[in-house]
């Protein structure tokens, strides 16, 4: 249930969880989904917004639409496929070590870079 009390930057600041942003804008889901891919939908949206963002219309309405549609993007991307086709996180991306091994290890600063 959406609070429309609290401008759009407050309610994402109290957003926690994937169902609390599929929730406040709206997008229909399947728990089944999200229950197993619920860190890659949301890195997955992060990763929208942050290439979209310079391209925000100022009215906060408009803004809400766009989030939504993104949202519902990102949830539909891991409907349709799977987080090891995806390639959200650099865990998956098989990032080759010097010695011809893989590292699994991802730092923080790379889980929410914005590049």
């Amino acid at each position: 249930m959406e609070d429309i009390t609290l401008t759009l930057e407050e309610a994402l600041e109290e957003l926690v969880s994937a169902e609390d942003f599929l929730e406040y804008f709206d997008v229909p889901y399947d728990q089944s989904v999200v229950h197993v891919n619920r860190l890659h939908i949301l890195q997955r949206f992060h990763d929208y917004m942050a290439k979209q963002a310079p391209n925000l219309p100022p009215d906060e309405e408009q803004q809400r639409g766009i989030y939504r549609l993104w949202l519902s993007r990102a949830y539909q991307d891991f409907v349709e496929s799977n987080s090891i086709t995806e390639k959200v996180f650099a865990v998956f991306q098989n990032q080759a070590k010097p010695e011809g091994g893989f590292s699994s290890f991802v730092s923080i600063d790379k889980v929410f870079r914005t590049e």
